[in-house]
């Protein structure tokens, strides 16, 4: 008989209220513990995180979530979706990663979010530093700029074989070419105009500056990470960023590109699980307090 290796994530659908209106939400899930709630990057999906879903270490000490946005992966478009194009705004997607958590009743989860996904993640934590364990941004600045791709909506083009032509030179050269075309190929399974309405959001986004001082980290401790090898989110960037937030704690990653979760985990995880250690001994104390 075959060996069979079976992961011990689970997936399941959930039904929550967005503003009034239900949204069918796809989450997976691994471990026990304090819950690390994880965004994707625009135009992905969930499938970014199965690494760290399926890392031991990691699914001993926490309850990991990874959910795909409306419009992504596995969850479903909102209200008459074909009538307007899809535009991502910052209010909204914020709403969406709140309901979330309440709906699934994560508690006081540390949110981790990589691009567009570690843009919101400073939003949350200026503005709802209570709600949050931690904040973990990869790839992360206090704005952007020159993210929008005109191309990305161009009829005349394969938008799939360009959105994943585009994210693979996003990624470091160190990174194995394996996973740097797994990512590709969720890229190039986005569904059309999507990619392109996450930029609305990442490519003119909310602009951190003047919210970043406000970010109280003995409430919500701040930790941002970005690979030396994005251009998309430059170092310097992500290092303004953590100079605008008293106590936030910067890491600059060797050989890793804008997706260190999917193209290269195993250098990731290196820098991950110290952040990770200090942020669960704060939810830790959190817990014990209420």
């Amino acid at each position: 008989m075959a060996v069979t290796d079976v992961e011990h994530i689970v997936g399941r659908y959930a039904s929550i209220d967005l503003a009034g209106e239900r949204a069918r939400i796809y989450f997976e899930e691994a471990g026990s513990g304090p819950v690390l709630l994880c965004l994707h990057t625009a135009g992905a999906d969930s499938r970014q995180y199965r690494y760290l879903l399926n890392d031991p270490e990691i699914t001993r000490a926490w309850r990991v979530v990874a959910f795909d946005l409306p419009f992504h992966g596995r969850s479903a478009p909102l209200g008459r979706w074909w009538e307007s194009p899809y535009r991502l705004q910052a209010a909204p997607y914020e709403r969406i990663v709140l309901a979330v958590s309440e709906s699934l009743n994560l508690g006081r989860p540390v949110v981790m979010g990589c691009s567009m996904g570690g843009q919101i993640v400073l939003r949350l934590a200026a503005h709802h530093a209570a709600r949050f364990a931690g904040a973990i941004g990869i790839e992360s600045a206090a704005y952007v700029t020159g993210r929008v791709n005109e191309y990305l909506e161009n009829p005349g083009l394969d938008r799939c074989e360009l959105a994943a032509g585009y994210t693979l030179g996003l990624c470091a050269p160190q990174s194995p070419e394996i996973f740097r075309r797994e990512n590709a190929w969720y890229y190039a399974q986005g569904a059309p105009g999507v990619y392109a309405g996450d930029l609305a959001f990442y490519g003119e986004p909310w602009n951190a500056q003047a919210e970043l001082a406000q970010v109280d980290t003995n409430v919500c401790p701040v930790a941002l990470l970005t690979g030396e090898y994005d251009y998309s989110c430059l170092p310097e960037a992500t290092q303004q960023a953590g100079a605008m937030i008293p106590g936030a704690r910067v890491v600059i990653m060797p050989e890793i590109g804008h997706f260190p979760m999917i193209e290269h985990y195993q250098r990731f995880r290196e820098h991950l699980l110290p952040v990770l250690h200090g942020m669960r001994q704060h939810a830790a104390a959190l817990a014990g307090a209420e």
